[in-house]
Formats: structure tokens, sequence, C-alpha cells
């Protein structure tokens, strides 16, 4: 069997990059600009010439079919995401969708007998950039997004994502059919650039994805008393953001002392009001994320946190609100996939280490519906949603002859997977 070209993956990684609002300064792509829809035209038109049918659902997501023998059979995917956050690099998500097109493009070249369809998804919105919501496409394809929430989910111009939708012809009265029922797909592969050094660090070229974290998004706000820094002491305050501050340092507290697998928590924005230098802020407003790989474990210091804030806003005078945006489940990969990811390895004589993927990817809404899997390449000095963002592409290629020997297998299963 052939190897897979790094050539061709850099020739459709480039081309993907050709459309890109910050060409001065990474690669900017958010879902439904138009550089992400000239995107979507350049993939779909590249899918066709590799002889694959395109059909696209109601949020955008793309399939990409190559036939097999019998297309009653249920199929097996692969793929992952074409859009960005700002300035960031160009191999997040994109890596994923050309291997895909890498590997069918071997399937065909070699005569390689599959028995079942080979789809390659490119899912929209897996950034959160636009619409501060990630994995829209996936979500809407694991039902935890259905048409009445497109009309609450808005850009930063207020603008709905259903009036998005609608402005962009995609039929709304299709919008329940996205939703994929447990056997409508046989299996689930993703590869994606690994987001970490885990890998550079070992010095191996693949990480096999033994589970996914799984976000809790809150939007925290804490009020206490505006007034003028000068004339008020330190005893005589309730400062909003002294209090969130304490309350950032117990998160952290909190998660370095909870035992875990694989857990963090952060807080990424932190906005205060009114924002002027003489004056004590009389609110301040947050964000926290909390990941982990197991949910039992992240419901613990979901509780633990709660509590703890509530104590810090009881002992300095100030109110507190804790909104709750999403708190998702974990995912386990599916067994039967590792095994056969871990063989492909070994066929190819490709080191490989198991790993916790701390990202989360649209797999994790896909393996809600179908037995999933991820492979990681390795980042550059673990850089990602940056300009500095590098997987060479001989690595990636290495991916994709290990990606190719697991879908081949699994397009040729006829056995219900573990």
């Amino acid at each position: 069997m052939q190897q897979a070209s790094a050539t061709h993956i850099k020739t459709w990684i480039d081309g993907m990059n050709q459309y890109n609002a910050t060409p001065e300064f990474g690669t900017t792509r958010i879902v439904f600009t138009k550089p992400e829809l000239e995107n979507r035209k350049y993939v779909k038109e590249e899918f066709q010439k590799l002889n694959m049918e395109v059909t696209e659902d109601a949020v955008g997501n793309i399939y990409a079919t190559l036939k097999g023998e019998d297309s009653s059979l249920a199929p097996v995917w692969t793929g992952s995401h074409i859009d960005t956050v700002p300035n960031a690099g160009k191999f997040d998500g994109m890596a994923g969708v050309v291997c895909g097109m890498e590997a069918v493009r071997l399937i065909q070249e070699c005569h390689l007998p599959h028995k079942r369809d080979i789809t390659v998804v490119v899912y929209t919105s897996e950034e959160p950039t636009r619409y501060k919501m990630s994995c829209i496409g996936s979500r809407a394809m694991s039902g935890d997004l259905i048409l009445e929430g497109t009309k609450q989910i808005c850009d930063l111009d207020g603008r709905s994502l259903y009036d998005k939708l609608q402005e962009l012809n995609y039929d709304l009265t299709q919008f329940d059919a996205i939703k994929k029922q447990p056997g409508d797909v046989y299996a689930a592969v993703e590869l994606h650039i690994e987001q970490n050094n885990q890998l550079e660090k070992a010095g191996l070229p693949i990480g096999i994805v033994k589970r996914i974290c799984a976000p809790s998004n809150y939007v925290v706000e804490v009020t206490g008393v505006q007034s003028h820094a000068g004339g008020t002491s330190m005893e005589e305050r309730k400062d909003a953001y002294a209090a969130a501050c304490e309350m950032a340092l117990e998160l952290e507290k909190i998660v370095k002392a909870h035992k875990s697998d694989f857990n963090t928590a952060t807080i990424g924005s932190v906005r205060v009001v009114p924002d002027a230098m003489n004056v004590i802020p009389g609110k301040c407003i947050f964000t926290v994320d909390i990941r982990d790989c197991d949910m039992e474990n992240k419901q613990i210091v979901i509780q633990a946190f709660k509590e703890a804030f509530s104590g810090i806003a009881k002992r300095r005078g100030v109110e507190l609100a804790i909104e709750e945006k999403n708190n998702d489940l974990p995912l386990t990969c599916n067994p039967s996939i590792l095994k056969m990811l871990e063989e492909s390895c070994e066929e190819l004589k490709t080191a490989y280490m198991p790993i916790i993927s701390g990202p989360y990817h649209d797999s994790l809404f896909v393996g809600r519906f179908a037995p999933t899997a991820m492979l990681f390449v390795p980042s550059k000095n673990g850089i990602s949603h940056s300009p500095e963002e590098w997987t060479d592409y001989e690595q990636i290629a290495k991916g994709a002859d290990v990606l190719l020997h697991t879908i081949c297998r699994l397009a040729n299963c006829m056995q219900p997977l573990n």
C-alpha cells in the first residue's frame, strides 16, 4: 500500500489557507464570513475532484462520501473542521479534513476494497468565536442543539444563528433531520493536531486518544459597591474585583487539590464596571471554564467552587450570581477502535502513546451517537490557536497512514463495535 503524501497534504492545507482574513498575522476564518464561505466552496470542489458525493445539511455540515460496495450499511466517518479562532494557525481542524481526503485518494488509487461508505465530514463552527458556542454542527447532530436554540445564539452584532442560516438559504425545515440516531454511523475517527507538547516531549509521532475532556462553562457576576478610590477606606470597601481575585485563586487551589487523570480550570475573560482608574469596581463579571475527563470528578469540583465562591462573597459583603452555560459529558473513546488504531500503528511500525485530550473536539458530540475515537499528531512546542502553530507535513502524513489503515479496517468490519 502506498504511503500518504506530505506534498498532497501541504497543497490542500495551503489551498485552504488562501481564504484568510488576516494573511499578515496568522489565519482568521470565522464561520459564515466571506473567507470561510469561500473555503467551503474550495473544499467541496476538492471533494468532487476525488469522485465523492457532496451534500450539506441545514446547519452547514458538509458530507463528502466515497461509495462502498453496500451503501445500505452504516458508513464510516472521518473529518474535522475548517473554521478558526482569530489569528490562529492553519493546522487546527484542517489537518483532520485533509487527512480524510488523502485517505480517500489512496483508497481509490490503490483500489482498496471497502464494503461501507466512507464519509469525510466538515463540521460547522467547531470554534466558539462567532456565536460563543463550540461544535455547533456536531451539537446539532447529537441533538444538543435544536432549531429553537439557533434563535437564541447570537453573534457580537446581536444577529442570531437562525437568521444567518436563513440568509445563506439553508433549508431550516430540514433542521430536525440533522440529528443522528445510534446506528446511523458505524464508526467515526478524527485526526487532529495535539495542541499540547506531550508527543513532542516523548519524541513520538502518534497519540491515541483514550478520553476527551468536556467543558463546563459559567458566567460569574460579583456585585459590590462602586465608590471613590481615595474616599473609601480599605476597611469600608466592598470591592467586586478584589472578591473576584480571591475567587480566582481559590478556584486554582480547588482544582490542583482535586485528584483526576486530567482536569483544568480557567478564568479567561474578566470585565470590571465601571473600569476607571480612580473608581472601586462595583461589579466584576468573569468566566469559568472547568474541564475533566471524568464527569463525576468534574461535578465535585463544580460544587466545591460554587460553595467556595459563596463563602468569599458572604465574607466580603458582596452579591454573587453564577450562570451555567453548559455542562458537557466527557467521552471515553471506543475500545474496539482504539485497538484498531494500535494495531495499525504496529503494522506500520509507527510508535505511539495513549493520551488524554484536554481540548475538546467535534468527536465529543459524535461519540453520543456513534463509536468514536481520535488520534493526534504532534504540535511544535505544544502551541495552537496562534500564528506559531506548526506540525510538520511529514508528521501529518504519518497520521494519515494510521487513519487510512484504521478506516479501511472499519469499512470492512461487519461485527458490532464494543
